[in-house]
């Protein structure tokens, strides 16, 4: 009897668990006007901040002048680009050079820290920023050259203290797991967000995110020693008020790649994981004025492991169902977690023919059938917030050499 209860509340909280999750994944799509509202609206032409723009850049010699040529492309004429490079990297270190002196809004930073990491790096840099609004980019990132002037909009006319912009992963036909990982970008910028934004509480993005000067300052910068400097940034300021403001338009996001190796992806998603860990223990979070925002702190936070958690007990509970002598309505019960991964799959096809569409991405029959295929083998491991940097070379920028 203790058995059949025990069984029936863990499938229980687990069938609301993933019905919130799946809910407020589907938080942009709810009515045209929420849509309409996740967008940028269109600037007014007229600058009101300035920016400066970090650029984190360790061993990134291959792709740095791109970024830092396409950023200097920005229609918005008030900003500075300061790069960030380790002093035991000399290849970066001449790339930046290079780029500062055939430009005087480059600037270059060294950071000499003997272990080296992306917040360290930033802290470094953040007491030279001149702008009104700091701005984080990573090395390998493609930004749309009127970026700035939306986010300068949004400013102006939110008065927010924070824009999160969007960040979208491309490259959904590389392999089956970049499919799925670019899935998860374009739900949690597109859509989830945007809810954490409305709630007030909402843990940042790694990168396409602006922070007025004076707040980050007074906020201490990053945290050095976390793994999830970004995460726990959108912690620490949602739990003292501050404004964020996030937009999403399909034309403005910055784009990236998913890490090249299915081991990279998951060494990064265990250094996230780690990192949310971090953030949860610290207790910032308990400082947010409602019980609900505590409430969705705590569950956004312990996400990735009540994920792990729900990958190993599904097959479980559906091998207890069919197998042992349980009452009917416990074993009714099991399956419906089960019932809401079905759902899942089912909005995850319509989120990727509706990806698909919003860049212009031809999405094949196989595409479909390998994120469904797809679905089982990375529930356990796929964290929802995708708040680190992506790629390879982003890996070894936050984690250091």
């Amino acid at each position: 009897m203790l058995t059949s209860v025990f069984i029936a509340a863990v499938s229980l909280a687990l069938f609301w668990m993933a019905a919130f999750t799946l809910w407020w994944q589907m938080h942009a799509w709810r009515t045209p006007e929420v849509l309409a509202s996740t967008r940028f609206s269109s600037p007014d032409g007229a600058e009101h901040v300035s920016f400066s723009l970090l650029l984190p850049a360790r061993h990134e010699q291959a792709v740095l002048d791109h970024t830092i040529q396409r950023l200097l492309t920005s229609t918005h004429t008030d900003f500075e680009i300061i790069v960030i490079v380790g002093h035991d990297d000399p290849e970066t270190t001449a790339v930046a050079e290079r780029a500062a002196a055939g430009d005087p809004r480059v600037r270059v930073v060294v950071d000499t820290h003997e272990k080296k990491n992306k917040p360290k790096a930033m802290n470094t840099a953040l007491p030279y920023c001149r702008g009104d609004v700091v701005g984080v980019f990573d090395a390998e990132d493609q930004v749309h050259p009127e970026l700035l002037a939306h986010v300068d909009h949004a400013f102006s006319t939110t008065g927010a203290d924070v824009v999160q912009g969007g960040v979208q992963l491309i490259n959904f036909h590389s392999s089956w797991y970049s499919l799925r990982n670019c899935l998860e970008y374009f739900f949690w910028f597109r859509s989830r967000l945007h809810l954490h934004a409305q709630k007030g509480f909402i843990p940042l993005g790694g990168n396409t995110v602006f922070v007025r000067t004076d707040v980050l300052r007074a906020a201490g910068g990053w945290d050095p020693n976390c793994l999830a400097e970004d995460c726990d940034l959108g912690v620490r300021l949602s739990s003292t008020g501050k404004k964020v403001v996030v937009a999403y338009d399909s034309d403005m996001v910055t784009r990236e790649e998913t890490p090249g190796t299915l081991m990279s992806l998951l060494k990064q998603r265990t250094r996230w994981n780690q990192g949310f860990l971090q953030v949860y223990r610290k207790k910032d979070w308990k400082q947010l004025p409602t019980l609900g925002q505590r409430l969705l702190a705590r569950y956004t936070l312990m996400t990735p492991f009540m994920q792990a958690f729900t990958g190993l007990i599904i097959p479980l509970n559906v091998a207890i169902a069919v197998f042992l002598d349980v009452p009917v309505g416990v074993a009714f019960i099991t399956f419906l977690p089960a019932v809401t991964a079905l759902v899942t799959f089912v909005f995850e096809v319509v989120g990727l023919h509706d990806f698909g569409k919003q860049y212009g991405l031809r999405v094949r029959l196989t595409h479909y059938l390998k994120l469904i295929v797809g679905g089982p083998s990375t529930s356990s491991c796929s964290p929802v917030p995708p708040c680190a940097p992506s790629g390879a070379s982003s890996a070894a920028a936050t984690t250091g050499s």
